[in-house]
């Protein structure tokens, strides 16, 4: 399916996961979107798109089949880092904390406090937390590692379960 997103013609496709169905949206650019959704929102998003090039419509799906890919072999555990390309929109601090997102290992598990401080901004936690909570590519950019200072699991879009549940499957504790 393709669609008009900001601007953008996306192409979208449901991939099932053990945390449920995600809906995955990617431009020519790359993956711009993961979320946890159901069948309904995804068809209202979506609308037939005309006078779309061959290219375009092939780097989109490249893309999505690379993201669906690389979500199925995570959910495995035979995958513990994400390459598909990712086309996301931000402000720059937003990119900077993903970023900094990125670089969490596998299994692995920071405070916001942390990635404040790997970005040079060291009182801007707050900042990141939100900025952490506007990550639009759930799972490929792991923002379910980033874990309250004090060691227990914080916020997380999708709820507290389904992080633990990631963090779980990324620490051998899930099968």
């Amino acid at each position: 399916m393709y669609a008009m997103h900001k601007e953008n013609l996306v192409g979208c496709q449901w991939v099932e996961s053990p945390v449920g169905r995600l809906s995955v949206m990617a431009s020519a650019g790359g993956v711009v979107s993961v979320k946890r959704t159901n069948t309904d929102s995804l068809q209202a998003e979506a609308n037939p798109a005309e006078n779309t090039s061959i290219a375009v419509q092939q780097a989109i799906n490249s893309h999505l089949a690379q993201a669906r890919d690389e979500l199925e072999a995570y959910f495995r555990r035979e995958l513990t880092r994400f390459t598909v390309a990712l086309a996301l929109r931000g402000t720059d601090f937003q990119h900077q904390v993903w970023s900094a997102l990125q670089q969490i290992g596998y299994g692995k598990c920071c405070s916001y406090q942390d990635i404040a401080s790997s970005i040079s901004r060291p009182k801007a936690v707050r900042a990141v937390g939100a900025a952490n909570g506007a990550n639009p590519v759930a799972i490929i950019v792991p923002c379910h590692r980033v874990i309250g200072k004090n060691g227990k699991l914080t916020g997380y879009a999708y709820g507290v379960e389904m992080k633990k549940y990631l963090l779980d499957l990324e620490q051998g504790n899930r099968q």
